[in-house]
């Protein structure tokens, strides 16, 4: 990211602790709703009845969990127009691109409810054969309380990446959202309490709102693990805080996506993917694209291609428009440096004219020639903006991909599925979708996150799963050794004899 933490959930804003926050409307200025600054005390209390909370449902096991957690589910599938609409109200995305975002949180909770028992319950192991009188087994056990701490951007579907997995751990939640979408935090937590929680004593996921200060009051506090989306830079400012306590983090930190086109690709598919890719919800996606790299033999008409598209695409706040305002006005500064950066530096606008910004909307922006240490390829610009430069083959577009801070998402088009497949592997990157882009969001046994400057920890899949829960090994005796070398009654014999054992089963070169 630059200069500012536009996803953060806690960077912006003067609200104090004991005041109001307010949410708007970013295309009307409109109050939606008030929410109370939550303190340090607040936290710490929150964080004091969750940790009462988890004992509980722990308790209730893998069925009762689960039968919740697909009640949620239902619940937030029946009334997805309502959640859409909020959505719509906080963050100015089109109503239909919220019921995108809001599908595979779906899917995702699904997927997580019916899978923890598989991925985190008891399974034995091998013991081997030193310890042949062993059964071995190992399981999952939650961590206890999980802070979650989550942006404006997809307000829905990345916190939910976090608390579902969470919740389907065993853990209990402590969720902040950003300060920019409350009220989306709000209906989901109610949503839980409603659907999943009737008749439940105890707060299994709560919600606490503010600004940068009630984010930093939860990182401080005695919670098991946080899940922090936003910033690299507020994500060092958490892991040090957390580091007090020694709570680990996960992390997830941006990024700046290339999309690769080969030159056997489909173009007008690469076309259409990279346009979507890059000016969906405005630009304002973590895994969206913003480096676009072209093998010369079908440099030209890819360009062709993809400035026909994004012509046809428009800002606004009506049911034609393709995409909203920025949902974070200062978001704007930074488009308008990085653009000018660029310009001033020899790159060509195909499309945007000479001001694409009209606040709070932003215009599509193509840009070319633009070189590769400039703020606009090396910097996240988070805007309804996309580099496109010439490269020689696929090679050369995976190298400068891979020059890049960051590491979060990618994409690659070719026909060769193999050529694809090997630069797919060679990408520095958490997550690559072949002839396709972000695809890889919308299925839930694939873990997500990134590396470098796209933070660390994965969430989705078993690995998301895992990350909400600590490994705990078991061993049972289930007969006596043939020789006890854990024991001051063991002889000289006995070691004799299992290090014979060991150097024939082990000894030989190549086995």
């Amino acid at each position: 990211m630059h200069d500012q933490d536009q996803r953060d959930a806690g960077d912006s804003g003067n609200a104090s602790p004991g005041g109001t926050l307010d949410t708007v409307n970013p295309a009307t200025g409109q109050v939606i709703a008030s929410f109370p600054v939550h303190g340090r005390e607040d936290v710490d209390r929150a964080v004091q009845r969750a940790r009462e909370a988890a004992r509980w449902w722990e308790g209730l096991g893998w069925r009762e969990r689960r039968r919740r957690l697909l009640g949620w589910k239902a619940y937030v599938t029946r009334h997805v127009d309502e959640l859409a609409r909020l959505v719509h109200e906080e963050t100015g995305k089109p109503v239909p691109d919220a019921k995108i975002e809001i599908i595979p949180a779906i899917l995702h909770m699904d997927w997580a409810a019916k899978r923890a028992q598989r991925v985190l319950g008891p399974h034995r192991v091998f013991s081997g054969l030193a310890a042949m009188n062993q059964a071995s087994l190992v399981e999952y056990q939650p961590l206890g309380v999980v802070a979650v701490i989550g942006p404006w951007n997809y307000p829905v579907l990345t916190p939910m990446g976090s608390i579902v997995y969470a919740l389907a751990a065993g853990n209990a939640v402590v969720f902040k959202p950003s300060e920019l979408t409350p009220a989306v935090g709000d209906w989901l937590v109610r949503s839980f309490a409603e659907a999943a929680g009737a008749g439940a004593p105890q707060p299994v996921l709560q919600l606490v709102t503010g600004a940068g200060e009630t984010g930093a009051a939860l990182a401080a506090s005695k919670v098991d693990k946080i899940a922090f989306t936003g910033s690299a830079a507020t994500a060092r400012r958490v892991m040090a805080t957390a580091a007090e306590n020694l709570t680990p983090v996960i992390a997830e930190c941006g990024g700046k996506d290339a999309l690769i086109v080969d030159a056997d690709a489909d173009l007008d598919a690469a076309a259409d993917a990279a346009a979507w890719g890059a000016l969906s919800n405005a630009g304002q996606t973590c895994i969206g694209v913003e480096r676009v790299y072209v093998a010369g033999p079908v440099y030209d008409e890819f360009v062709a291609k993809l400035t026909d598209r994004v012509e046809r695409v428009r800002p606004g706040s009506d049911d034609g428009a393709n995409y909203g305002p920025m949902t974070m006005p200062g978001q704007i500064d930074v488009i308008r440096k990085h653009l000018a950066d660029a310009m001033a530096r020899g790159a060509r606008a195909l499309t945007g004219g000479p001001d694409p910004v009209d606040p709070p909307y932003v215009r599509p922006v193509i840009l070319t020639d633009v070189p590769e240490d400039s703020a606009a390829v090396t910097e996240e610009t988070f805007g309804p903006t996309i580099t496109v430069r010439r490269v020689a083959d696929l090679d050369e577009g995976v190298r400068l991909a891979n020059a890049s801070s960051y590491g979060l998402g990618s994409s690659v088009f070719a026909k060769s599925r193999r050529r694809a497949m090997e630069a797919a592997r060679q990408l520095r990157s958490g997550m690559t979708a072949i002839n396709s882009v972000i695809t890889f969001v919308t299925v839930p046994a694939l873990p997500f996150g990134g590396v470098g400057e796209s933070g660390f920890g994965r969430i989705h899949g078993a690995d998301g799963l895992r990350e909400f829960a600590r490994a705990k090994a078991i061993t049972s005796q289930w007969m006596r050794p043939p020789v006890n070398l854990t024991s001051f009654g063991r002889t000289d014999a006995d070691l004799k004899r299992i290090v014979g054992l060991i150097t024939l089963r082990h000894g030989r070169r190549g086995r």
